[in-house]
């Protein structure tokens, strides 16, 4: 059945690159994808509609128990493949059981806890946990920079291709 159209993982990335997502959401996308594919039985997903995603986020909700971002993740990267890729809209999913929300509340360090933890670091480590504390920079943000992103006379660091491409 080769109709001239490129695989569907192949589809997928091209739409998610025309769309400068980024280079994590297109590997996690397409990993959901064939999850989604193999889940059930390696039908093709324009054969498939609502029912089959919300079988398959159902599964991720109670069998495979995984956390309430991780269904939405699954649930993007379906919603993205039916709309961007194969040009269906899918009515609205209502029956899909959703995974726990959390109910613990996130701890929050101290500034004297930060500075032990701080002191217990050097070189390299020190500097990428004091961008990550100090800065609010993302752990790949921090690990991405360069001495030219660095300007200590404006007291200015730059980040370049941060997480949305956004400017801040």
């Amino acid at each position: 059945m080769d109709d001239g159209k490129p695989k569907l993982l192949v589809q997928v990335r091209e739409q998610i690159r025309v769309r400068n997502y980024s280079i994590r959401t297109e590997s996690v996308y397409a990993e959901w994808v064939k999850r989604y594919i193999r889940f059930h039985h390696y039908r093709h997903p324009a054969e498939m509609g609502g029912a089959e995603i919300e079988a398959f986020l159902t599964h991720l909700a109670v069998a495979r128990n995984v956390s309430g971002s991780t269904q939405n993740q699954a649930l993007a990267a379906l919603l993205f493949l039916y709309k961007h890729v194969l040009d269906v809209q899918l009515p609205w999913l209502d029956d899909i059981v959703r995974a726990k929300k959390p109910k613990h509340l996130p701890v929050v360090l101290t500034r004297d806890e930060v500075a032990r933890v701080l002191a217990e670091m050097s070189a390299v480590q020190w500097i990428v946990a004091s961008l990550l504390y100090g800065a609010g920079l993302r752990l790949l943000e921090a690990l991405r920079l360069r001495v030219k992103d660095v300007d200590f006379s404006r007291g200015e660091v730059v980040v370049r291709d941060g997480k949305g491409r956004r400017i801040a």
